[in-house]
């Protein structure tokens, strides 16, 4: 029986900017082509659990234009269940401007419109979605108290939650994390919340030592081309990443977190296996350009995993 994994998170359109190489401070530089396509951190994660085969639903907010409808429709066309994204009249659906240089690196500037929206009521209302998941999963683009709420709903159900602490906040309310089962920061997110760079082994293991002393059991801190070092249980590992051509890594976190709570258990012992698929997948987006585009059918992940084992 496939997961049922609930995204509460961040709906946005990407407006995608393909440059050569970021601007200097002064500096005016020509932008080669200009794109368009369906993203949002919460989004990305959901589209990526439900391409993985994942029974996937969402609380989120759009505004009152047109992206609103076209969001509502790319979510729809993903088998994504939309009940609880709501309306905020006069407001804009949250829009991202991405700064993509032809190395496949980006840089992302987020207006979060209608994101900014959610709050804990909007949960309350899909208190009974929530209870039914096996993930709910969250991210930082929609407001903190809204998380808290979910993740409060969640435990005392019994269910699981994975935060992807993105963009990363500093002084995480004690509110939040004692509801959280497993975190997944990157290396530079981790960072800034722990005060720990993230430079070798001994790091990422006293990174992971800082969440458990806050009662986290789980910790995935991904490592983009490097792979995810996981620590779980008092067990620690990596888990490499595929070598492959990037032409784009816009969504290929939030592939991750989806296409991970896709394929993890709920006692979180496959964690090693789950991490693996899901950095498989990440594999496929990083190839494509834009968010929801690039993002791998589950069909193709276990392909290819198949291809190397």
């Amino acid at each position: 029986m496939p997961n049922h994994v609930v995204v509460i998170g961040s709906i946005n359109v990407d407006s995608i900017l393909h440059i050569q190489r970021l601007p200097q401070p002064g500096e005016t530089i020509k932008m080669d082509t200009f794109s368009q396509a369906a993203g949002g951190k919460g989004a990305n994660q959901a589209v990526a659990a439900a391409r993985s085969g994942a029974k996937t639903s969402f609380i989120g907010r759009v505004g009152d234009d047109a992206n609103a409808a076209f969001m509502r429709g790319e979510l729809v066309k993903n088998q994504i269940d939309t009940q609880y994204v709501a309306t905020t009249v006069g407001t804009q659906t949250g829009q991202a401007y991405i700064l993509l240089q032809a190395s496949g690196q980006n840089s992302i500037i987020i207006q979060h419109g209608a994101n900014f929206e959610v709050t804990p009521a909007d949960v309350q209302r899909a208190a009974d979605l929530i209870q039914s998941a096996d993930f709910v999963v969250a991210e930082f683009e929609t407001p903190v108290d809204a998380t808290a709420e979910a993740f409060k709903i969640a435990k005392a159900a019994g269910k699981m939650t994975i935060l992807n602490p993105a963009p990363a906040q500093k002084d995480l309310p004690a509110a939040l994390l004692k509801n959280v089962d497993l975190i997944a920061p990157n290396e530079t997110e981790s960072e800034l919340i722990t005060g720990i760079p993230v430079v070798d082994e001994d790091s990422m293991r006293a990174s992971a030592a800082y969440y458990h002393e806050l009662g986290i059991r789980g910790v995935i801190i991904t490592l983009g081309s490097k792979g995810s070092f996981i620590s779980l249980d008092g067990e620690a590992t990596i888990v490499p990443a595929f070598k492959v051509k990037a032409v784009d890594t816009t969504a290929a976190g939030d592939t991750f977190i989806g296409a991970l709570a896709s394929v993890l258990q709920t006692d979180l012992k496959n964690i090693v296996t789950a991490a693996t698929y899901a950095s498989m997948a990440s594999s496929f987006t990083v190839q494509k350009l834009g968010a929801f585009p690039s993002i791998p059918m589950g069909d193709e992940v276990r392909a290819a995993l198949a291809k190397i084992k």
